[in-house]
């Protein structure tokens, strides 16, 4: 596994990323993972390296990276402390979809100039509110977005002008959704009128409810869950290997 640490170009800035490369010799499919509203930190760098072990090479971008010197958070204590929790959610509102599918743009052309990445369609994959992102980048960069995840996505068909499922007729991606049990920030009315959206659209999509709280698959979230991230990981992997075209593998 290679682990290469390098900034990305944006209109409004230089964004850091990680990049997690398995050890081959032939070209592989590239992704994007969007980390939760918690943002870039070790617990995504390591599930990053995760899916890379799958056959992929994975973008993790910093998405917070236009408010420079901000200090990282430390999860689950960012959701119990007010200020941290006020200071995370500013953050995460501050990012808009214009900012998203720019910052997307910029990440596939970083993509498509590595050698070790084939084909200028991609992955993108997120959590939370980097599920919500995930879709939206999907609805805005089409041409770009081949398969695109959720788990434990966020205000996926919300009363919004910017909510996810407004864009299905522009999506040109396979859409899996898994969403936690219970979620109010994604309750089966969400998820119903997300996929009466898709259907309609004729976009290919799995929409699944997962017997697990939010936050399910991310290790430092109150809503963790063992049994639920292993069921994540076979799903991202046999969700990506049949859409991208890397051989599965098993999560170990």
């Amino acid at each position: 596994m290679r682990h290469v640490q390098d900034t990305v170009s944006t209109p409004d800035g230089s964004c850091p990323v990680s990049l997690f490369v398995p050890d081959t010799c032939e070209p592989v499919p590239g992704v994007v993972m969007y980390p939760d509203v918690g943002g870039f930190r070790p617990t995504f760098q390591e599930m990053a390296a995760t899916l890379a072990g799958f056959g992929y090479a994975v973008l993790l971008p910093d998405m917070y990276y236009r408010h420079r010197g901000y200090a990282p958070f430390s999860l689950p204590s960012a959701f119990t402390d007010p200020g941290e929790r006020a200071r995370m959610m500013a953050l995460g509102d501050s990012l808009i979809p214009d900012m998203m599918a720019s910052d997307a743009d910029a990440y596939f052309d970083y993509l498509s100039t590595r050698a070790e990445l084939r084909d200028n369609r991609f992955g993108v994959c997120g959590y939370c509110r980097g599920g919500r992102v995930s879709m939206i980048v999907a609805g805005r960069c089409p041409d770009r977005v081949a398969a695109v995840a959720s788990f434990h996505g966020s205000q996926l068909a919300a009363d919004s002008p910017n909510s996810p499922h407004l864009l299905a007729s522009r999506m040109r991606a396979k859409v899996y959704v898994a969403a936690a049990d219970n979620d109010e920030l994604f309750p089966p009315q969400q998820a119903a009128t997300l996929r009466r959206a898709l259907t309609a659209a004729g976009v290919d999509h799995t929409i699944e409810t997962y017997a697990a709280e939010h936050g399910f698959a991310v290790a430092d979230n109150p809503g963790y869950d063992a049994d639920a991230a292993r069921r994540h990981w076979d799903a991202l992997r046999d969700f990506f290997g049949s859409t991208l075209g890397a051989q599965p593998g098993n999560t170990g």
